[in-house]
């Protein structure tokens, strides 16, 4: 069947058409996205502005036509973080209903952990044994792990690369904000992301150093290029890893460099270059506490695992 993923995430609307079926892997067959930066579209009381509701009302109509046109049999509506923890959630989603007539279902933190770690245990196969995820989005963090398909143990916190960029004074680094703000930024910012993290780090401690450790995101896959990983263009099958030993060192240099250098790095986008120092430190701050010296990137994550649950969903009903 042909299906139309559509993912409202905290600063990307990505539809995502694929052609499905039980037994193999889901086939992408176009993608239309857009820019929607909801993290960053939110007033002083948390409530997504009328810009951006007007932009996914925007979005969501544009990408129904499209999977229209492409001849999908369904579509399956999603948002994470920016709409989930906004203030006018439910007027937002109502908004978008009425004008679209796309209802779209706001997965809890743990799902979105969840339905990750589904995708990314299906890429990797059982012969991952214990398997711990991490995924940085724009809004949040998710972490799972566990030995079979569903984790043992799934959390979200509140660190995503957007959210944190939005309190981070690095305007154009250190030659824009002065050196001196720059260095009490980041070490207010490492402070409170390793405080985040540590609180309930050992859930996934007390079972042990897992077997393998993946990691999925925009964020971390442009950490990965910058540490030297193979481009996009090489396919999805050519293994990626993150090096902790380089990623430490990257951090310092990312703190000084400007907007425009940033967004000039392997693997990094203008629109999201501001995220990048923060998302660093969020991929430095996990790979330090549960003691990883690398992490794999996996191509599949949280818009995989809606495709192969609803997959699941459909050969359990016949």
């Amino acid at each position: 069947m042909r299906l139309g993923v559509l993912d409202i995430g905290s600063n990307t609307g990505h539809l995502l058409v694929v052609d499905a079926h039980g037994g193999a892997a889901p086939l992408p067959a176009f993608s239309h996205k857009q820019p929607l930066r909801l993290a960053e579209h939110l007033d002083a009381t948390g409530a997504v502005t009328q810009a951006g509701v007007d932009a996914l009302a925007g979005f969501t109509a544009e990408a129904l036509v499209v999977a229209e046109d492409k001849g999908c049999e369904e579509m399956l509506a999603f948002a994470t973080s920016a709409v989930r923890d906004a203030g006018n959630s439910e007027a937002v989603l109502e908004h978008v209903h009425q004008r679209t007539g796309v209802e779209i279902t706001v997965l809890s933190g743990e799902d979105e952990a969840r339905l990750t770690f589904l995708a990314v245990r299906r890429w990797f196969g059982w012969s991952a044994g214990r398997l711990a995820v991490f995924d940085i989005g724009g809004g949040s963090l998710e972490i799972a792990a566990g030995a079979d398909e569903a984790p043992h143990v799934a959390w979200s916190l509140p660190l995503g690369a957007a959210r944190l960029a939005r309190a981070f004074p690095w305007a154009g680094g250190a030659e824009a904000a002065g050196a001196g703000e720059v260095e009490e930024a980041v070490r207010e910012l490492r402070r409170r992301i390793r405080t985040e993290i540590a609180r309930d780090a050992g859930q996934l401690l007390r079972g042990g150093p897992p077997d393998r450790a993946a990691a999925t995101s925009k964020t971390f896959r442009s950490l990965a290029r910058i540490c030297g990983a193979a481009p996009s263009g090489e396919g999805p099958l050519v293994p990626r890893t993150l090096p902790f030993a380089e990623l430490c060192e990257w951090v310092p240099k990312l703190a000084g460099m400007r907007l425009e250098d940033v967004a000039a790095l392997p693997g990094v986008s203008a629109s999201r270059a501001h995220q990048v120092l923060p998302g660093a430190l969020v991929a430095e701050a996990c790979m330090d506490i549960f003691g990883l010296t690398e992490l794999e990137v996996c191509p599949w994550a949280l818009r995989e695992g809606v495709i192969l649950e609803r997959l699941d969903r459909l050969s359990v009903l016949g």
